[in-house]
């Protein structure tokens, strides 16, 4: 079977010739009756709406015009995002029998999920993770939808799994790639992978940073988030923030603590979070004699980053790290390791340091060096702070998928953002 590639096509001239709107000769109120314009309708599609992905979407639904787009969410039940979506005037369908792993009951949550696509009649579905990328594009390809957008936050498959899991996994981006009419990346070594993997062709890619909510982030180090943790001032902090699971690499963290620990006995170290593998981490610091307090989940945990000396990420693979932006955006040194889009954020010598994936050895020597060179480490992270907050913002984000959808609709870019700017659907 032959596959058609969409290729990018050429700028949308209507998009950038029509005039804007003039301003309004009479308020709204004092005109008779004026007919109510249909809204262009969108369905984003994930698997857990909660964490890094699920706080992406989230921002992306509520931050869109609300004059112009109906924003629905449908995904897999479970999660604290569909309250605060709901808040946000934002329609929302947790899908029952939605699970994380692939089983034969996604063939019912298929159904649904075309049941809902055709009761509605979306315009726009836009699809994000694996799973939620496989079952929406899918269904949005059986309910004819006239524009499917697909947003990787990261790959789905990875090094450290089965290689027949792998395959599968590989296959299934593959197959729904063709029903897909533009892609979006959170960073740009995401965006060098997928095209790589040929999950994507290539010039169909483009990448959007994924944004973080930065008016609830301290912009320095915050004593406060130091004294609600329980550490006095004078001692050396270093924390993560995530779920603990075998992606994060928890116990790589609990063995750079010991080594950190050995060369600098006054050091303290935090988790902040919750995950299948925490009584992993309690047993192996006892076992190597190394202090490391477990907070469970922390809804202000963005807030809390703001109280560490050092920040560090040990995951083996990620699209990004919410936590890792949300720390920059408090000016925190990072130590990370340099996996998929990290090094993307993370420059050695810029705005932090990096190690190799399972190597506790290289986190340690980068933490210790941030701790015996605070001034440089400082510098840093004020970098990462201004190179963060300069493009992360949630109505950057916004407005870049709005330009995507506006792209592939034919309507004209909104007003500032005219053809001296490039859309990423251009």
């Amino acid at each position: 079977m032959v596959h058609q590639t969409l290729a990018p096509g050429p700028p949308d001239l209507t998009s950038v010739d029509w005039p804007a709107p003039p301003p309004r000769v009479v308020p709204s109120e004092a005109l008779p009756p004026q007919p109510v314009l249909p809204k262009v309708k969108v369905l984003h599609v994930i698997t857990r709406f909660w964490a890094g992905a699920g706080g992406n979407t989230l921002l992306s639904a509520v931050g869109m015009d609300t004059a112009r787009y109906e924003v629905w969410v449908a995904g897999m039940p479970g999660g604290d995002l569909w309250d605060r979506a709901r808040a946000s005037g934002v329609r929302t369908v947790e899908i029952p029998g939605y699970r994380h792993t692939l089983t034969p009951a996604d063939l019912l949550v298929l159904w649904r999920l075309v049941r809902l696509i055709r009761r509605e009649r979306f315009t726009v579905v836009h699809t994000h993770s694996a799973k939620g990328g496989f079952l929406g594009r899918t269904a949005a390809r059986l309910c004819r939808t006239p524009v499917v957008v697909h947003t990787f936050h990261g790959l789905s498959f990875h090094t450290r799994m089965s290689p027949g899991r792998r395959a599968m996994y590989r296959a299934l981006e593959r197959a729904t790639r063709r029903f897909t009419h533009r892609f979006l990346a959170v960073a740009p070594r995401v965006a060098q992978e997928v095209v790589e993997q040929r999950l994507a062709p290539p010039g169909t890619v483009h990448v959007v940073p994924s944004a973080v909510d930065l008016g609830r982030i301290p912009l320095d180090f915050d004593p406060a988030a130091r004294l609600a943790l329980g550490v006095p001032a004078a001692t050396a902090l270093v924390g993560t923030v995530g779920r603990i699971d075998t992606q994060k690499a928890p116990l790589d963290f609990v063995r750079m603590a010991a080594l950190v620990r050995a060369a600098r006995p006054d050091t303290t170290f935090v988790m902040l979070g919750d995950g299948p593998l925490a009584p992993d981490v309690r047993r192996l610091a006892t076992e190597l004699g190394v202090e490391v307090a477990l907070t469970g989940h922390r809804a202000d945990a963005a807030e809390l980053v703001a109280g560490l000396d050092v920040f560090v990420i040990t995951s083996l693979y990620e699209g990004l790290g919410r936590a890792l932006t949300e720390a920059l955006a408090a000016a925190r040194p990072v130590v990370a390791t340099s996996v998929n889009g990290v090094p993307d954020l993370v420059e050695p010598g810029a705005t932090g340091l990096l190690a190799p994936a399972a190597d506790p050895a290289g986190l340690a020597r980068g933490v210790l060096w941030m701790l015996d060179h605070p001034e440089e480490a400082a510098a840093m992270g004020r970098q990462g702070r201004e190179r963060v907050r300069a493009a992360f913002a949630p109505q950057a984000m916004c407005a870049a998928i709005d330009d995507c959808y506006r792209g592939l609709l034919g309507l004209p870019l909104a007003a500032g953002r005219g053809p001296e700017r490039s859309s990423p659907c251009d």
